[in-house]
């Protein structure tokens, strides 16, 4: 693959991305952004965290988690509780109305993505699918 062609498929991919994540944000009605959306997600998968864990997974530094923390807890999206194990390391916790905002935030992505991958056909789906598999097997055996 020609290095122009390599550059314009960046291009058009951090394009899309970042034309998805506009027009999300724009539909999805709460006063939150993706990533505050990813750390409530992390927290209904794997339950409460410390900012370190949670920082070390997502791959924040700790000062983003501490800030996207606090936005979720003035939000009443997550809550802070004492670990039990230890008490001196304070854990985020997902609060019920965190749980609602992210179950809309998932039917807001899911709706966007329905409209814009129904532009494509059949026989382009198959291919994007199998492209994705590739890139992901790709992503899976650079991490060994």
């Amino acid at each position: 693959m020609e290095e122009t062609d390599l550059f314009e498929l960046i291009h058009s991919v951090e394009s899309v991305t970042n034309e998805m994540i506009i027009r999300w944000t724009k539909a999805f009605g709460h006063n939150i952004g993706i990533s505050p959306v990813l750390v409530l997600s992390e927290l209904l998968e794997n339950g409460p965290q410390q900012h370190s864990a949670l920082a070390a997974k997502l791959g924040y530094t700790a000062a983003a988690i501490t800030n996207i923390a606090g936005k979720l807890v003035n939000e009443g999206l997550a809550e802070r509780k004492a670990n039990e194990q230890d008490r001196r390391h304070v854990l985020l916790a997902i609060t019920p109305e965190g749980e609602r905002v992210l179950e809309a935030a998932h039917r807001t992505g899911t709706e966007l993505r329905v409209r814009l991958f129904s532009s494509l056909t059949k026989e382009e789906i198959e291919q994007y699918i199998t492209i994705n598999q590739k890139l992901l097997e790709a992503l899976a055996s650079s991490e060994r």
